[in-house]
């Protein structure tokens, strides 16, 4: 008996960790197309146009981060280690990512009105705090340094991933997609089975309903980078066990993969930490500022 619920547990592991994946490889796909498009068929002075841009990249990211997937999280971290988008339009994205929020919220027949709520603060921190790190981005580098990333493209993603680009945009996108999907699926079967040996009470119990700590803590869940984070934090808040602002804090941070990617593609680990602890900074301190408030 003992051995068959073990075999259920294993299944359900390996099932969710296909089933999360799979939602992401049509948005790494097209990323990486876009990518290949733009280093393979368009001119300089086409590159510095969409560079010049990404002034306004920290608005559009925190429309699309509110879509209700995390793949808009992986195919951003792909864009910025590109460097085709800024880190602001990055921050942005995460911070308004809800991965699976928003479908357990309409599930369980949430009032309108608080989802409205939950999405519009997620929309308008994210745009705020990317158009501000973009802003002191361009006072102590300049603008001219962040146009000639553009030049990066798709062609560092190629270094880092030791491959070849094909000729052909489709096939070296397809390569891409499958490297960055494989190392993905194993990051997720591994969370998958830390989760399930710890348990989801277990993982509640950490999370503290108190004007500072809490935030602390579920900015810290949040990270997961496993669709889980953002389910536990919802349940807990909707049971009553988390306030408004712990809520909150910990839905800034769960940007699904999309860090998990960031660390994969982009070998600048001071840049990748820079962002891990803007995003988690921002959570916590929006977290604790919504608790105060009431």
């Amino acid at each position: 008996m003992e051995i068959e619920i073990m075999l259920d547990i294993v299944f359900d592991i390996i099932l969710d960790a296909l089933v999360d994946t799979a939602k992401l490889v049509p948005f790494l796909f097209v990323t990486y197309l876009l990518m290949e498009w733009l280093e393979h068929r368009t001119s300089k002075k086409t590159k510095a146009v969409i560079k010049n841009s990404g002034r306004f990249g920290p608005l559009l990211g925190g429309l699309l981060g509110a879509i209700p997937q995390c793949g808009f999280s992986a195919a951003a971290s792909n864009l910025y280690a590109g460097r085709i988008i800024t880190m602001g339009t990055l921050v942005a994205i995460y911070l308004s990512t809800s991965d699976e929020m928003l479908p357990i919220m309409i599930s369980e027949k949430v009032p309108v009105s608080v989802i409205l709520s939950i999405l519009g603060l997620k929309i308008v921190i994210g745009m705020a705090a990317g158009f501000v790190i973009d802003a002191a981005a361009s006072l102590v580098a300049g603008r001219s340094r962040q146009i000639d990333k553009i030049e990066a493209g798709i062609s560092h993603v190629c270094e880092h991933d030791h491959c070849h680009c094909e000729k052909s945009i489709v096939k070296s996108a397809l390569k891409h997609t499958l490297v960055i999907t494989v190392f993905v699926l194993i990051v997720s079967l591994a969370l998958n089975a830390v989760l399930a040996a710890v348990g989801e009470e277990t993982l509640a119990s950490f999370i503290l309903d108190r004007p500072f700590m809490g935030p602390v803590v579920t900015s810290l869940v949040g990270l997961i980078p496993n669709c889980a984070a953002s389910v536990v934090i919802t349940q807990l808040y909707l049971q009553g066990v988390l306030s408004f602002g712990s809520m909150m804090a910990g839905l800034l941070t769960g940007s699904g993969v999309g860090i998990l990617v960031l660390c994969r593609v982009n070998d600048q680990w001071r840049d990748n930490a820079k962002i891990i602890a803007l995003v988690y900074g921002i959570g916590v301190l929006c977290g604790i500022a919504i608790n105060l408030i009431g």
